[in-house]
């Protein structure tokens, strides 16, 4: 022990140790120790403390989050909820139905409604498409396009249904009784009658008749058949030069039956 280690009283003195002989810096780091090159600051190159996360903390860090987000969903839930409704171009569904279609409840999120919700509307048959607009801060307002009955189709077993113009069946239809009727035997044909009827809508037909050889169609007087619904088409417009008379169209021109 060297004299400069002791005291006057002949005790140890305390003295001081460079950082170099205390060895490699101190890592104060949780989990595998970082290279201290790579930690190095880039202004002092001093080790920068790098603390990792246990999996208790990430666990509880991870539920503060989700309840967060919980808490600001909730707010928003209340805080915006759908105030007023506005429903328009309905004629056969009441209002209460077209809400109850669209999921639209008192108190529902305002924030929260869309097309998810909506998407019942296009469950009813009568609901041909729908517009659902949401205005801020609590408006939603649908706009629904209704199918229309055209005839009424006449099955196997007598009864008779309520078709719209695209084909869909319509349940509950009223005031069916002045629309075309439409019967017949063999495949299906309700494609072409529909057609038909549409291009003949200014003759008030009142019926047809569909077999697997043509189709007749009655009118208030006179009558028109045609074995080919794209020639009955094609020449539709002679049937106004042939009133009261019973005509038969075919591919090649039109015969009238005196």
């Amino acid at each position: 022990m060297s004299p400069d280690s002791t005291g006057p009283d002949g005790q140890p003195r305390n003295r001081r140790v460079a950082p170099a002989e205390y060895g490699a810096p101190l890592d104060l780091s949780f989990g595998a120790p970082q290279d201290a090159a790579s930690s190095a600051d880039g202004a002092g190159g001093a080790a920068r403390p790098h603390r990792v996360l246990s999996r208790r903390e990430r666990v509880l860090r991870g539920f503060l989050a989700a309840a967060l987000l919980v808490g600001v969903g909730v707010g928003g839930w209340y805080a915006l909820p759908v105030k007023t409704v506005t429903v328009e171009g309905n004629q056969r569904l009441p209002e209460a139905r077209v809400l109850e279609l669209a999921g639209l409840q008192p108190g529902f999120g305002w924030l929260y409604y869309g097309a998810w919700r909506a998407r019942g509307l296009l469950d009813s048959p009568w609901v041909a498409s729908a517009t659902v607009t949401r205005v801020f801060p609590g408006t939603v307002r649908i706009r629904v396009t209704e199918r229309v009955a055209r005839v009424r189709l006449q099955q196997p077993d007598g009864s008779v249904l309520t078709v719209a113009g695209d084909g869909t069946p319509l349940p509950g239809a009223l005031n069916t009784q002045t629309l075309p009727l439409v019967s017949g035997w063999g495949p299906a044909r309700l494609g072409d009658v529909l057609q038909v009827l549409t291009a003949l809508s200014r003759y008030n037909v009142q019926s047809v008749v569909f077999t697997p050889t043509g189709l007749t169609v009655k009118l208030p007087s006179g009558s028109v058949w045609s074995g080919d619904p794209q020639a009955l088409l094609k020449y539709a417009g002679s049937i106004s030069m042939y009133p009261n008379k019973d005509i038969s169209i075919y591919p090649w021109g039109v015969s009238v039956q005196e």
